[in-house]
């Protein structure tokens, strides 16, 4: 009866149109009413604790240096780097959206900040080469997902308060499973295109590929900056957040001198929105948490699946079903948020490694960005790209399919993630 009250206070809000966070709020508020417990303080005490929290002041940070990252001309530099490399290879532009994306999931944590700047500096220059208009929008948005998954993510910190894990360890073990995605999309786009007839760009000479490592020097030390800071533990997460917003900032206005100062009150202004958005989805989603553990809903959860206890692959492919069923209609921090507190009683009951569950779970969230019809990296591609839904859509499947087969893998073998893992944090 707990379960079937709070499925449907949270569905039936959300039926009605009703914002996310508030249909948490009400899934909370029916929670306590069947419990005989409503009180207002508790509502409001949960509300305001979910947000105060250390760990999540990076979010607000990461998003500033995403803003920054691609105001400033670092996204820019990146894509160029990468196109004197492989750009004139067959298929060239696609291999350097994914490199590109690659290295700008080091800088920004943010699918829809690299999206964003895919699709605005590579998008256009596809069309003109030729390339078919859907399946180069799907591989772009493919591409971005790659961002929650390499350090630093603002999906990990989401994920690590929610679920008390460590942000570091996430960070670390993240780097290895984000390198098999892109590897995942290098080979669907070399399969893809390897029939096309399109004229490749000139090859770069070796001065030319020197003058664009050498432009894009300094947006290139920003990852390894953050990595090896929490590697031998010279900043916590939050700290790196910091660190890399005021790094891309010096860069941006004194390096490059992209950057003018009359911008920066826009860019400061969206970051504030969007963390904004972020941090009163894990303020609503506390009290629906905190309900959650109230109501033992955890507990009846292990109970009804006490049989895979003892198969912890089939309860990881039960859970991991479950969160591709809700990501394609639920954004990604509210499924982060909604799931955590009760996917993880039953991971530490079966002996999961948290940290592992943890990157199983947001590789799937993220993947959910670009599964239809929320799709929210699929609706900034179309956006910024100008392109249809329907095209974006249909170009997205192949590479989609090849990032679900790659996580399902790491699902079969948990070394793939925890070997590196532990020599990342050693």
């Amino acid at each position: 009866m707990t379960i079937a009250i709070f499925l449907g206070a949270l569905l039936g809000a959300m039926a009605l149109g009703v914002p996310i966070s508030f249909s948490l709020l009400v899934c909370g508020v029916a929670l306590m009413w069947h419990l005989g417990m409503f009180d207002p303080q508790i509502l409001a005490q949960n509300t305001i604790e979910g947000a105060n929290s250390f760990p999540l002041l990076a979010v607000p940070f990461f998003m500033l240096a995403g803003e920054i990252m691609n105001a400033g001309g670092l996204s820019r530099r990146i894509v160029n780097f990468a196109m004197t490399l492989v750009g004139h290879v067959r298929g060239g532009l696609g291999y350097v959206g994914i490199m590109a994306a690659i290295i700008m999931a080091a800088l920004s944590g943010s699918a829809v900040a690299d999206a964003a700047a895919l699709a605005a500096l590579l998008l256009p220059m596809m069309n003109r080469a030729g390339y078919d208009t859907a399946r180069s929008s799907g591989l772009l948005a493919s591409a971005s997902i790659i961002a929650p998954i390499i350090p630093p993510s603002i999906a990990f910190v989401v994920f690590g308060v929610a679920a008390n894990v460590s942000i570091s360890k996430l960070f670390m073990a993240g780097i290895a499973p984000g390198l098999m995605l892109g590897a995942a999309l290098w080979v669907t786009w070399w399969v893809l295109v390897r029939k096309e007839k399109i004229e490749a760009a000139p090859r770069a000479s070796r001065r030319e590929v020197l003058v664009a490592l050498r432009d894009a020097t300094f947006a290139l030390v920003l990852p390894a900056i953050v990595i090896v800071g929490l590697k031998f533990g010279v900043f916590t997460p939050t700290e790196a957040a910091v660190v890399a917003a005021v790094y891309a900032l010096f860069v941006s206005t004194v390096v490059y001198r992209e950057l003018k100062l009359s911008q920066l009150y826009g860019l400061f202004l969206a970051a504030a929105q969007t963390t904004a958005v972020i941090m009163f989805l894990v303020a609503a989603a506390m009290v629906s948490a905190w309900m959650v553990t109230v109501a033992n809903l955890p507990a009846e959860l292990t109970a009804l699946l006490k049989p895979l206890l003892d198969q912890p692959t089939l309860l990881l492919i039960m859970l991991m079903v479950i969160t591709m069923l809700v990501g394609t209609a639920m954004d990604m921090t509210p499924t982060i948020l909604i799931l955590t507190p009760v996917f993880m009683p039953l991971v530490k009951a079966a002996g999961i490694d948290p940290v592992y569950f943890g990157v199983l779970f947001i590789i799937n969230n993220a993947i959910g960005l670009i599964t239809p019809p929320v799709g929210t990296v699929l609706s900034t591609v179309a956006g910024v790209g100008k392109v249809s839904m329907d095209q974006v859509t249909r170009g997205v499947w192949p590479f989609m399919l090849a990032q679900f087969a790659v996580m399902f893998l790491l699902v079969f073998f948990p070394s793939l993630v925890t070997v590196p893992a532990r020599w990342f944090y050693g």
